[in-house]
């Protein structure tokens, strides 16, 4: 295991090499593990995250403030940030976590990054983690839109259609498909007056509303950037969607008016379903 390779990637060397390790130890490996200073390490990165955000953005409120900084620490961001960093190949884990292909665990390699800044902290103070952790977010934050970051489907549509004094969409339950334990439900989206009619799937109600309302902000987009007036056409495209992990959706974008009944792909969606039960 070259530990340096992991320094140099990490741009900090330890003095204390011990906590390297105990940093890099998951509970399954020993009795001296990360715990505590995954622990140490979350908070120290909810403080400089916020400071950082602080400073970049200062037209946010609070309550954005809070929205981005949610969404650079939650475990997927850390995840993403520990990927590029390959940090499952320094993890030290019990022979059951191996086998189970612990070292690939979202969780697990999330909280052993935040275990790392705990230890850079206690091993050279707040400024040595401040720095490694800026290094971090600073290209990420050169790449995502503050204003969407973090909202959610529907709260990025209705938010479109306001600033286009479009009135807000409207949802209707279709169908649910499936056993009672396992339901899928398929929602209706409507925009009427761009002639928007999309259908989206999940594993609840509000998991399929997001998907619907998804497809209708891409449709939303296309059709008032091939208005008159609008921004350059765009060439048509298949969007899939994966929400939460449970919805899936493809649908290839046309231009409004659209025919009644007619989904944003152009198809007309399945009016009956032999193994399906009307909502």
């Amino acid at each position: 295991m070259n530990l340096q390779l992991l320094q140099t990637r990490l741009g900090y060397t330890f003095q204390d090499a011990g906590l390297l390790q105990q940093a890099l130890t998951h509970r399954s490996h020993s009795s001296v593990h990360n715990e505590r200073l995954e622990f140490l390490g979350d908070s120290i990165l909810n403080c400089v995250v916020a400071s950082v955000l602080y400073e970049r953005f200062n037209a946010l409120d609070e309550g954005d403030l809070s929205r981005l900084r949610a969404n650079l620490v939650k475990q997927q961001s850390l995840y993403e940030i520990a990927q590029k960093l390959e940090l499952s190949q320094f993890l030290r884990l019990g022979e059951g976590e191996l086998k189970s292909g612990g070292f690939r665990r979202p969780s697990i390699l999330a909280d052993t990054l935040e275990a790392l800044l705990g230890a850079i902290f206690l091993d050279a103070g707040f400024d040595a983690a401040r720095d490694v952790i800026r290094a971090f977010y600073i290209p990420i934050l050169d790449t995502v839109d503050p204003r969407t970051l973090g909202k959610d489907a529907k709260t990025l549509l209705q938010e479109f259609l306001q600033s286009k004094k479009i009135s807000l969409p409207t949802y209707n339950v279709v169908a649910t498909h499936g056993a009672a334990h396992s339901q899928e439900f398929e929602i209706e989206c409507l925009v009427p007056k761009l002639g928007i009619q999309v259908y989206g799937r999940g594993g609840s109600r509000r998991a399929g509303e997001q998907a619907a309302a998804r497809l209708a902000l891409d449709a939303a987009e296309t059709a008032l950037a091939k208005a008159p007036g609008g921004a350059r056409k765009s060439k048509p495209r298949t969007t899939q969607l994966k929400l939460a992990g449970i919805a899936t959706i493809q649908s290839s974008e046309t231009p409004p008016p659209m025919p009644a009944k007619a989904a944003a792909d152009g198809k007309a969606p399945k009016q009956t379903h032999p193994e399906t039960k009307s909502a």
